[in-house]
């Protein structure tokens, strides 16, 4: 657990960072199986927190990103790894043996049995809606929230979960859709006593109860995975996720048909729910950061590519708030890591306005010559090795790519090797190429 100095308020913003960085390449809470492997580490570690501030490590970072490959490496189906949690455990530490990341891309638990007794409606995944055999999980999109229900969601987050938001992406929570709020304690006692006699709720706390039991195995392994991956020397550059405040009504609210609307019907009140949700959205990645050690913040972005929104649009809807957020992360010393899906070639000289080294962008289609030239002095820059080679390509091409990506994007530092999205389905000996490359001619 990060624990603030005494002098924190009055340091520098890469003061603190530094701090942070320290304590999670220092890892003094993690035994390691040799000194081998701590050696590893701290040199892994470091050479990622290098990159990140847009200093010259020792040779560029390099990581994989595994998503479900090593299910499918190990041998097993993903829905025999979504179902038992000693087989994830098991195919993701294979996966470490085999395959010299400069990190663990974590284990991605899925609550599979959870997720099947509380009748989870927004993801399908193998065993629940798509074939066993398929390669990762689907999400359901749909418009959660009514176009009319933001006052509700801001008035009470809590209220507007139990009895809109979940009656209508879990089954099992659908009897809360006909209660009262709870707003008042006034007879609360003597409410949750006659629920209790109700044989729709009874099912609700039956099915809440048999979910529960598998909470203890899921985290249980979750946990010994990623500390027996930081023993065997491979950090996670990752200490908790975050997304855009637009976000998160574009992808789990209103969804996309619902936003796209509410663009041109309601621009003032989607404004004012991002407003609300900023510092909920800070503050919930300064905790994750605390618990976990590790600065680095993950950001998944969705609608803010090229193709779902215009120039002016980003600008407006997009951008000002999401800046707002990075910059309060970055004043705490974290380390955003947006993941820029699809592409942001007309963004860069928008995304540019923020100070040196204080963003790691992970593209994915974006032009990395235009992403170096404009931001080169402004961000470390990762990922844009396709998953089209990384599936149909070969050795060769893999490591043709990447040199090429390499020489484009590694001088003067700032460079982390990585794809554009999960493997998940690579052929296993392009993954080998891409470590191969980084080793060969990555070498500052």
């Amino acid at each position: 657990m990060f624990e603030r100095p005494a002098n924190w308020a009055e340091l520098t913003w890469q003061q603190k960072r530094d701090l942070r960085f320290n304590k999670w390449i220092g890892a003094e809470d993690i035994k390691f199986n040799s000194p081998e492997a701590q050696e590893n580490y701290r040199a892994r570690a470091t050479r990622l927190a290098r990159a990140a501030r847009m200093e010259i490590p020792d040779r560029v970072p390099c990581a994989v990103p595994a998503g479900w490959f090593p299910a499918m490496n190990a041998g097993i189906t993903l829905k025999e790894a979504l179902y038992d949690p000693r087989k994830m455990k098991w195919a993701w530490l294979k996966f470490l043996d085999e395959y010299d990341s400069d990190t663990f891309d974590g284990t991605l638990f899925f609550q599979a049995p959870v997720n099947e007794l509380l009748d989870e409606k927004t993801m399908k995944w193998p065993g629940h809606g798509l074939p066993d055999d398929t390669h990762s999980y689907q999400y359901v999109e749909g418009e959660y929230m009514k176009a009319d229900e933001y006052d509700l969601f801001m008035k009470d987050p809590f209220d507007f979960q139990l009895r809109y938001y979940l009656p209508r992406t879990t089954g099992i929570f659908e009897p809360f859709a006909g209660v009262p709020p709870f707003s008042s304690y006034q007879g609360l006692p003597m409410r949750l006593m006659a629920m209790c006699l109700e044989p729709t709720f009874q099912k609700f706390f039956r099915a809440i109860w048999e979910a529960s039991k598998f909470m203890p195995a899921l985290q249980k392994a979750n946990f010994e995975t990623t500390r027996e991956a930081y023993a065997r020397g491979f950090p996670m550059f990752r200490g908790g996720m975050a997304v855009a405040p637009f976000d998160v009504f574009a992808d789990n609210l209103r969804g996309t048909r619902g936003i796209v609307m509410d663009m041109y019907r309601q621009p003032d009140k989607i404004h004012e729910a991002m407003e609300f949700v900023l510092p909920q959205l800070l503050s919930g990645a300064i905790s994750m950061a605390d618990a976990s050690d590790c600065p680095v913040i993950m950001m998944p972005l969705h609608k803010g590519d090229d193709t779902f929104m215009s120039d002016k649009q980003f600008q407006v809807f997009y951008w000002p708030t999401f800046r707002r957020l990075l910059m309060g992360m970055i004043e705490e010393g974290l380390v955003p890591f947006p993941v820029a899906e699809g592409a942001y070639n007309r963004r860069l000289e928008v995304i540019r306005d923020l100070p040196k080294s204080g963003v790691v962008w992970m593209f994915d289609r974006t032009d990395m010559a235009e992403a170096k030239r404009i931001l080169g002095d402004t961000s470390c820059l990762a990922g844009n090795v396709p998953v089209s080679i990384a599936y149909t390509g070969t050795a060769e091409e893999m490591k043709a790519y990447c040199r090429r990506l390499i020489e484009t994007c590694a001088p003067g530092g700032g460079f982390i090797l990585s794809g554009g999205c999960t493997f998940d389905m690579a052929r296993p000996e392009n993954l080998h190429a891409m470590m191969d490359a980084v080793k060969e001619y990555g070498v500052y």
